[in-house]
């Protein structure tokens, strides 16, 4: 096992020398340069951020209600009231509520005519909640009805629109 000499340095070479006096000198530098720019460069707010325009674009509310004529918005068809508001359990026979066209869980209902249809719809029935938990109007929640209830072999006819 070989002495250790307390008297030698690690530094053998000029080369070596040369690398420890430049870093010596260049990462104390590097430091401070890095501190003096942490110092002078701290993060401020926008001078505009407080203009009475960018805080009320700021506190917008997360939706609007807006209000307009009746009738403003065009009536849906009983096709797509079924396809966004009833297959969600008419499709898939959620909650015992009738497939759509199978005719053995809708001929006890087709007795029923569009007039009793409608009253279950706007009282609710079994897991349906009232209007089928929607904000539609009868003639809207009729339309639909037809519509499911053709589809399961029934004769139902699209109630006349009101006169305005």
């Amino acid at each position: 096992m070989a002495e250790h000499d307390e008297h030698s340095s690690f530094i053998k070479t000029p080369r070596q020398l040369i690398t420890i006096v430049l870093l010596a000198f260049v990462v104390p530098i590097i430091g401070i340069v890095l501190l003096v720019q942490l110092v002078i460069n701290r993060p401020h707010a926008d001078p505009a951020a407080l203009s009475p325009e960018a805080v009320s674009a700021r506190l917008q509310p997360v939706g609007k209600v807006e209000f307009g004529a009746a009738g403003a918005a065009a009536a849906k068809s009983g096709e797509e009231i079924v396809k966004e508001v009833c297959g969600a359990c008419h499709v898939p026979g959620v909650a015992n509520a009738p497939k759509l066209g199978d005719k053995a869980a809708w001929a006890p209902r087709l007795k029923q005519g569009l007039n009793g249809l409608l009253q279950s719809v706007v009282k609710g029935k079994g897991a349906m909640p009232a209007r089928a938990g929607t904000s539609l109007t009868d003639p809207e929640l009729a339309s639909a009805i037809v519509f499911m209830a053709n589809q399961a072999g029934g004769n139902l006819k699209e109630p006349a629109p009101a006169k305005k």
